[in-house]
C-alpha cells in the first residue's frame, strides 16, 4: 500500500489519560507564549514595572507546572511500558519542547535584570519580531499535537514553522541594521542587538524542533 494513502491512528491508542496529559503539557507552552507577549507589551509601554514583574512570576509558575507534567508523562511511559518503540523519541521531543518555556522565561528575566532602555523608534520592530517568533512556536505546538493524533497534518504545520522562522530572521536582520546604522554608542548598539538575538532564539529553537519532528514523522510512517 502506498504510504501516502495509509491512515495512521493516534499514537497512544487507548492510553487517553496520557494523551490528555501531553495535551496539557503543550497547553503550558502556549500559555507561556501568551504571558510572554503580554509582558513585553507592558515593558515596551511602561518599562520595568510591577505589572511586568507579575507576568514574570506567572511564567515561572507555568514553567514549574510544565515540568511536573513532563516528569509525570515520563514516569507513566516507563511504568506502564507504553509505546516502547517510540518512548525514547517522545521523551526527547517533549524535553526539546519544554526548552521553549525556558527561553520565554529566560528572556523575561533578561528584561527584568538588565532593564534595557530601547528607543521608541525600534519598539515596533522588537514587537513584530516577538509576535513572529511566538507564531513560529505556536505552529510548532500544532505540529507536535498532530504527531500524536493526526500525523498527516504535521507537514503543513512544519511548513508554517519554517515560514515564520524565515520571517523572524528577516525582521531581526532589518532591526539590527537600523540599530547599527544609528548614532548610538557601540556598547548601546550591542546591548540592543543582544535582546533581538534572544527574542529570535525562540523561532530558531522552534525550527530545530520541527526538524526533529519531521524525522520522527518519517520514522513513524515506516
Amino acid at each position: 500500500m502506498n504510504i501516502s494513502n495509509r491512515r495512521f491512528p493516534s499514537l497512544f491508542g487507548r492510553a487517553k489519560k496520557l494523551e490528555s496529559q501531553i495535551d496539557q503539557f503543550l497547553d503550558k507552552v502556549t500559555e507561556a507564549g501568551l504571558i510572554y507577549n503580554s509582558a513585553l507589551l507592558v515593558y515596551f509601554d511602561q518599562g520595568p514595572c510591577d505589572d511586568f514583574e507579575k507576568y514574570l512570576q506567572r511564567i515561572l509558575t507555568v514553567e514549574e507546572s510544565a515540568d511536573r507534567y513532563r516528569r509525570d508523562i515520563e514516569t507513566k511511559l516507563y511504568e506502564h511500558t507504553l509505546i516502547p518503540e517510540f518512548r525514547g523519541d517522545v521523551l526527547e521531543l517533549l524535553e526539546h519542547v519544554d526548552a521553549l518555556i525556558n527561553i520565554y522565561e529566560a528572556n523575561l528575566f533578561r528584561f527584568s535584570i538588565q532593564t534595557p532602555k530601547i528607543p521608541k523608534v525600534y519598539h515596533k520592530g522588537y514587537l513584530q519580531l516577538s509576535d513572529t517568533a511566538i507564531l513560529c512556536v505556536d505552529s510548532l505546538i500544532l505540529a507536535v499535537r498532530s504527531f500524536f493524533r493526526d500525523i498527516e497534518a504535521v507537514r503543513d504545520h512544519v511548513t508554517k514553522v519554517m515560514f515564520y522562522e524565515s520571517e523572524a530572521d528577516q525582521i531581526s536582520t532589518r532591526v539590527q541594521r537600523e540599530i547599527f546604522a544609528s548614532t548610538l554608542g557601540l556598547a548601546r548598539k550591542r546591548h540592543l542587538a543582544y535582546f533581538i538575538e534572544h527574542i529570535d532564539e525562540l523561532a530558531n529553537k522552534a525550527e530545530d524542533i520541527s526538524d526533529i519532528l519531521s524525522i520522527l514523522t518519517i520514522k513513524r510512517k515506516i
